[in-house]
């Protein structure tokens, strides 16, 4: 049986591209407009500490305080960036395809963050749902569903309605997930 990598090693390889982007923006400034441009978005998103702190490593910062007003998973992106730099092959392939075991546990983990009153959990999720209703298929419905989840709805006849047989299992796994961490 497979393990599951770390939260850690999961954080980084879903912002792997925004974390090789910044090292090379560091790197050549020619790089920097795309990365100011996502750090924009990213600051309206909300994400204001993260991307605060990636604009004063862009800015040339190496501080330990940058990591002062940062959650766990903000330090762990820029971590990993400051280790980029240090090190270029400690980087994230930024073109790996990400591992579909992963995407129950880690929506569950967010849905079930939400219901508990995180609000950065809360706005990701907003956020991903918002990206996943724009993808079409399962996904759309995957995203449009996910208000329905964080107020607690578990019936997989409401929830799987109109779903191909690979996207109800995915909802599925979600379901199984959010089980085990509603018994926590």
């Amino acid at each position: 049986m497979s393990t599951l990598p770390s939260q850690r090693e999961q954080i980084v390889r879903t912002h792997a591209g925004l974390i090789v982007n910044v090292v090379q923006a560091v790197q050549n400034p020619v790089h920097r407009p795309p990365v100011d441009e996502a750090l924009r978005v990213s600051a309206q998103n909300g994400w204001t500490n993260l991307v605060s702190a990636i604009r004063q490593i862009l800015n040339g910062s190496r501080d330990p305080g940058l990591f002062a007003d940062l959650d766990e998973e903000d330090s762990i992106i820029i971590e990993a960036i400051l280790h980029g730099l240090q090190d270029p092959s400690t980087l994230p392939d930024p073109n790996a395809k990400p591992d579909p075991v992963l995407a129950a546990p880690g929506l569950a983990a967010m849905i079930h963050a939400s219901q508990r009153g995180d609000v950065q959990a809360l706005q990701l999720l907003s956020a991903m749902a918002e990206q996943m209703t724009h993808v079409g298929g399962d996904m759309s419905h995957m995203g449009g569903i996910m208000r329905k989840l964080v107020d607690g709805e578990r019936d997989p006849k409401v929830l799987t309605r109109g779903m191909s047989a690979q996207g109800k299992s995915l909802l599925m796994d979600v379901l199984e997930e959010l089980a085990k961490l509603d018994v926590h």
